[in-house]
């Protein structure tokens, strides 16, 4: 409760009971909202159910309606990311906005791996606040959108106007919210992290000589600062959000991509990704107001993130490590301070999680939810049901009311109150 009230009023702009961002209004993967009736979760028919073609992108919700993208080919037959607004109480599409191509320069997301059929398409997140929506597409650019009608309000194009460069398979890195700028990575020399106001569009602040990944940054507070945490090419590197400001850096390797975010535990940040490149876990110190990098522990090769962020509690990572195992990745509980396995569960494929209180609401990538009881002592699993047709990389969202899921094929909205 401590951390959720903190948090909230570092994030002024967050409306509790929604959804607004890809992390979530705690920027943890939690809902601040407990299930009234878990054990009912499963039995309940969906609210409804609503067309979501191609792509990762997730949800984001406002009050009344919910945000994400998807690709379709447009009156010239041309395959177009789409940012779209479904009514959450009925899943009509209200409005939808078209951006850029929908290219990504391989393979359609098969790429030759067994289990890994289903099509490509935008993996980036719409966040939404104030009455505005803001998408960061493939081609980096950066659009506010109304919420309400789906006009543009303003467009960068960050590759033309910011001297950026995309990297291979395009921006994947969501739009982060922190009070009243929208912070994305991508420019070039000297200005590569960037600072926009939200109302205006106009640069705040832009800083640093890093390449972006496909991690999404995340917002939170260690030893009582406010900073913005990326996961970049040359490693970790921590800004404070109202002046861009680095407070520290941490070296980490990178090998063709890492696209999971940083993991805030209190004081130690946890990243890791594929391709070898394994997992660490880093002290974040502070004295004299200078802030500096510890590492704890280093495993590589190890307790490998392809892309499902984990998610901290009471002292565990609980998340979907793996690399490439689609279908059969395992969901597993990491003591944070050892890195040690305490417990792990074959078979969910690189899907994707939240919590609420002390359940772990998992998306097995083959469109099962499954709940399971955040604890380190053993995998305890409350039921589960296959909801989903398609690809599911896409992360759950949640507000006080409604689930919801989507696939590269569908989404689904369960509600929380009507059983």
């Amino acid at each position: 409760m401590y951390k959720a009230l903190i948090l909230a009023l570092l994030f002024c702009t967050t409306v509790m009971g929604t959804w607004p961002q890809y992390h979530g209004p705690l920027f943890d993967k939690s809902s601040n909202h407990l299930l009234p009736e878990p054990a009912k979760l499963l039995t309940t028919a969906p609210l409804w159910s609503a067309p979501t073609p191609l792509g990762f992108s997730s949800f984001s919700m406002g009050k009344d309606s919910a945000y994400t993208l998807v690709a379709e080919e447009d009156e010239d037959g041309l395959l177009r990311e789409i940012c779209i607004c479904l009514d959450l109480k009925t899943g009509k599409r209200l409005w939808q906005t078209k951006l850029g191509r929908a290219h990504y320069g391989h393979a359609g997301g098969n790429a030759g791996a067994s289990g890994n059929s289903g099509g490509d398409g935008p993996r980036s997140t719409p966040s939404v606040n104030n009455g505005k929506v803001f998408v960061y597409d493939s081609s980096m650019t950066l659009h506010c959108l109304s919420a309400k009608t789906g006009m543009h309000i303003w467009k960068i194009d960050i590759v033309d106007e910011y001297a950026g460069a995309n990297i291979m398979w395009k921006n994947a890195s969501s739009p982060l919210l922190v009070n009243d700028l929208v912070i994305i990575i991508g420019g070039g020399k000297g200005k590569s992290i960037i600072g926009i106001h939200q109302q205006s569009g106009e640069m705040k602040w832009s800083t640093g000589n890093e390449t972006a990944t496909h991690s999404t940054p995340v917002f939170t507070s260690i030893h009582g600062q406010k900073q913005v945490i990326f996961l970049c090419r040359s490693g970790l590197v921590s800004l404070n959000p109202i002046n861009g400001k680095q407070l520290w850096k941490q070296a980490f390797p990178f090998k063709v991509s890492s696209a999971s975010s940083p993991v805030v535990a209190g004081n130690y940040i946890f990243c890791s990704a594929g391709y070898g490149v394994g997992a660490g876990l880093f002290k974040i110190t502070k004295e004299n107001r200078i802030f500096e990098s510890k590492m704890v522990w280093r495993k590589q090769n190890e307790l490998m993130v392809h892309w499902s962020t984990p998610l901290y509690y009471n002292g565990k990572l609980y998340g979907i490590f793996g690399f490439k195992k689609y279908g059969k990745a395992p969901l597993q509980c990491i003591d944070v301070m050892s890195g040690k396995i305490q417990w792990s569960e074959e078979g969910f494929g690189p899907g994707n999680l939240i919590r609420s209180g002390n359940l772990l609401l998992v998306l097995s990538d083959d469109g099962q939810l499954v709940t399971v009881d955040a604890n380190a002592e053993e995998y305890r699993e409350l039921g589960r049901r296959k909801f989903l047709s398609g690809k599911c990389w896409s992360t759950p969202s949640m507000s006080k009311d409604i689930l919801l899921l989507r696939s590269t094929v569908e989404a689904k909205a369960i509600s929380l109150t009507q059983h």
